[in-house]
């Protein structure tokens, strides 16, 4: 840097040496564009007047061929005819290719469900025609009518072999064990949680009262779990104790148990007990 300041020639001779050898180079890239573009016309026309002359060659062998009937000639009428085949193949497949192309459509394609949506299943249908049959007038009576295996209608009082006064303090136990053992549950298994517990009552195997049944220790886990001091009990709990009570009955008199295999954790019953059937979540025992 130094001799540069010094000679101040020497910086101009070497900025005048750096602009001739950029300008010698840009001529050399210009001259290699040039002769590479006469190389791509040139081809460009040689394509052209062979594709040009290309009918004239085939309408001559043809000719060839219809006078002399040379083997060699066959072979160069095949050629062209293959080349026209493989033209036509060509071009069909390509239309064949644009028909089978999928359409493309603005809209979402809309998958329906076989099932309508204002379809009701039958458990549904059934428990519908059931809420129609329901009595509001029905009340429980004031006393419960027992034989020495089961529990007998008003009207049956006759046969009875002993009998049980109902408080308006049972009635209610009755309809909150039911809320808290059967809330999800269809009607009939509501009631037949009902004639568990007066099967249970009407038994000498267990409690003479309908308290003492529902409080026994081990047999009501919503008692246990508190459940069933919080429930309260909606229409179609108390309607169905009203029809338990009046001597209506989903399950059989000797039927003193049921559980739900999906949420019990003792399967006791399940393994000791004879089964006698199963009402939506509830499976019933004797």
């Amino acid at each position: 840097m130094y001799t540069l300041r010094q000679n101040r020639w020497m910086a101009m001779l070497i900025g005048v040496l750096l602009v001739c050898f950029s300008a010698i180079c840009m001529l050399l890239q210009n001259e290699q564009a040039e002769k590479l573009q006469n190389k791509s016309s040139v081809k460009i026309n040689q394509f052209d007047t062979a594709s040009f002359k290309e009918p004239e060659v085939q309408v001559v062998r043809t000719k060839q061929i219809q006078n002399t009937p040379h083997p060699g000639q066959f072979k160069l009428a095949l050629q062209s005819s293959t080349v026209n085949n493989f033209n036509s193949w060509k071009n069909k497949n390509r239309v064949n290719l644009f028909k089978s192309l999928p359409v493309k459509t603005s809209q979402p394609k809309i998958v329906l469900a076989d099932k309508p949506h204002n379809a009701k299943p039958k458990a549904a249908k059934a428990e519908a025609s059931i809420q129609k049959e329901l009595n509001p007038q029905l009340t429980p009576p004031n006393k419960l009518f027992f034989s020495r295996t089961k529990l007998l209608s008003p009207s049956d009082q006759a046969k009875a072999t002993w009998q049980y006064n109902v408080s308006a303090d049972d009635v209610l136990l009755l309809q909150r064990i039911v809320m808290a053992e059967a809330e999800g549950e269809p009607y009939q298994g509501k009631i037949a949680v009902a004639n568990v517990v007066l099967n249970r009552l009407r038994s000498a195997n267990f409690p003479n009262t309908i308290k003492k049944v529902i409080f026994q220790r081990y047999q009501f886990s919503p008692v246990a779990n508190g459940r069933f001091d919080r429930v309260k009990p909606n229409r179609d709990c108390i309607h169905a104790v009203n029809e338990a009570l009046n001597g209506k009955k989903a399950v059989p008199d000797e039927t003193y148990y049921f559980l739900s295999l999906k949420l019990a954790d003792d399967l006791t019953v399940h393994h000791t007990q004879t089964f006698v059937k199963r009402i939506g979540n509830h499976s019933f025992y004797k």
